[in-house]
């Protein structure tokens, strides 16, 4: 084989790996299964079908601001010895119940159930470092909107 035809071999392995990693970033971005993240939130979705769908809000860093699995059977029982808060996600009002991280023992995080109109369930939960930090994510995910059809894309894309 001559040093073109590899090059040229290797030029092309390039441009289609370059491609599927666009198609990956435009997947995590625009994912019909995911509800629309609020305009101002600067996040993007990580996207995963599997058993149900789970969608990862992401900071530009890659750390997790918030997360939501939406299936069929709700994939969270909520413990009425757990109740914490309650804020509205996409207009509905919702109570957060206490989560233990054993990992994080100083982190409060929280998660709620919501059922959707289609008859699936919502199941989302967050981790907060402080109080403040806490309610300033609830009073964003009031932002967050779960929509029937369509595809979704990520606030500021």
């Amino acid at each position: 084989m001559s040093r073109q035809t590899v090059l040229h071999a290797c030029a092309h392995a390039c441009v289609l790996l370059a491609g599927m990693g666009l198609a990956s970033a435009a997947k995590a971005q625009q994912s019909p299964a995911c509800p629309q993240l609020p305009g101002d939130a600067g996040l993007t979705w990580e996207y995963r079908g599997s058993g149900g769908d789970l969608c990862r809000a992401l900071r530009a860093d890659g750390s997790e601001v918030f997360g939501l699995v939406i299936s069929a059977k709700p994939t969270f029982e909520p413990q009425r010895s757990d109740r914490a808060e309650r804020s509205q996600v996409d207009g509905r009002e919702v109570t957060w119940y206490r989560a233990e991280l054993a990992a994080k023992p100083g982190v409060q995080a929280r998660e709620t159930l919501i059922a959707l109109p289609d008859g699936r369930s919502a199941h989302l939960w967050l981790q907060a470092d402080d109080g403040d930090k806490l309610a300033s994510d609830f009073r964003m995910l009031q932002g967050l909107h779960f929509t029937p059809t369509g595809p979704q894309v990520a606030a500021g894309q």
